[in-house]
């Protein structure tokens, strides 16, 4: 027994020597090619093997005929794992310039390609990553192409949007102020409605610029749904009333939400104008309101005929407007922009689709 552990002591000490002689190296080449590296480590562990075993040779006092045996056939060992760290490390560096290469295509705007061949289980697991994130990215750059397009359409049609009315104002302001207005009566009323059109179109853009720069800040309250949903139909009634729509309110179940009342009113008010004026005739226009598993919802159901399936994605995005038409009731195509801003900084979501002769809003809010 006392002989085994001498052996051991012997074989530890002189595979210690080698492991911190080939840890310092490690260290110093740290920063060099995996092939250096996986070298150093066979070659650590055939040096500590051959360390330990010449120590315990010398110890036992072996005959050199012995000795040079058991040194020639560590040599071998020595000399086979070298090669075969060799040739490993040159297989999975080459795998890693291939994924280098890839890695760098997509960084530059392009889409990553997956490098053939089968890399290791950490390269497999880093290239599934990249090409994920190569989605994700492929993703944010459709998203800000088509937002930077709806930016570059806002500003095209708030130009023309601002320009006629305030055309309009000053023809009527030089028509008064030459005296030339038949009824000046009739055109100062005209100016007002284009000044309200104007300051509702500008309200829209501070609002709209706020949600965008998130700033937009909510003060919640305890109120009933009931109560909401009757102010937004009581304030909708009179275009519903001019426009020769129904209005109804279809299932408005009396549970409480806490909600900032005046946005929340503003969205169903955006909602119901919307619908409104996407509606002809005789149409109608409802409102409901009902718990759900996924909190509370309300919807606005129109008789717009419905939705082109391609516009569907876009219907929340700013400027979209449905119609290519510049002139009321088109609006600015910031309703239902700053609906979604609104609700989704009450943590809800607004959405969507189409139903048989129309399309019908949802707006799901966390339920109290």
């Amino acid at each position: 027994m006392r002989d085994l552990l001498l052996i051991a002591l012997f074989a530890f000490l002189g595979a210690a020597a080698a492991g911190l002689l080939g840890a310092l190296v490690l260290r110093l080449l740290r920063h060099r090619s995996l092939v250096v590296s996986m070298s150093v480590v066979a070659g650590v562990a055939v040096t500590a093997m051959l360390a330990g075993t010449l120590t315990v040779a010398w110890a036992m006092f072996l005959s050199s005929h012995d000795l040079y045996v058991v040194t020639t056939v560590v040599a071998m060992a020595a000399a086979v794992s070298l090669v075969t760290a060799v040739l490993l490390g040159r297989w999975v560096a080459a795998r890693s310039r291939e994924l280098t290469l890839a890695a760098r295509s997509f960084g530059d705007g392009g889409t990553f390609a997956p490098p053939a061949g089968q890399p290791t289980a950490e390269l497999a697991a880093l290239t599934r990553e990249l090409a994920a994130t190569s989605a994700k990215l492929d993703s944010s750059r459709e998203r800000e192409r088509a937002l930077e397009t709806s930016r570059r359409e806002l500003v095209a049609w708030i130009s023309h949007d601002l320009r006629t009315p305030l055309a309009g104002l000053r023809a009527m302001a030089e028509a008064l102020e030459d005296g030339m207005a038949p009824d000046s009566g009739r055109y100062l009323r005209q100016i007002r409605t284009e000044v309200e059109r104007m300051n509702g179109m500008v309200g829209d853009l501070f609002e709209l610029s706020r949600i965008h720069a998130g700033s937009l800040t909510i003060a919640p309250a305890r109120i009933s749904l009931y109560d909401l949903v009757d102010d937004a139909l009581a304030g909708a009634g009179p275009l519903a009333r001019e426009r020769g729509v129904r209005l109804v309110g279809d299932r408005i179940e009396e549970v409480p939400v806490e909600v900032d009342g005046k946005e929340m009113s503003r969205v169903l008010g955006n909602l119901l104008i919307n619908a409104i004026r996407r509606t002809p005739a005789d149409g109608t226009v409802a409102l409901s309101a009902h718990r759900s598993d996924g909190g509370v919802v309300l919807s606005v159901t129109d008789g717009c005929g419905g939705i082109p399936e391609e516009d569907l994605p876009r219907v929340f995005d700013t400027g979209w407007r449905g119609s290519h038409a510049r002139t009321p009731p088109a609006g600015a195509g910031l309703g239902l922009a700053i609906v979604r801003g609104i609700v989704e900084a009450h943590a809800g979501r607004a959405e969507v689709r189409n139903v048989q002769g129309g399309c019908c809003f949802s707006v799901t809010l966390p339920a109290v």
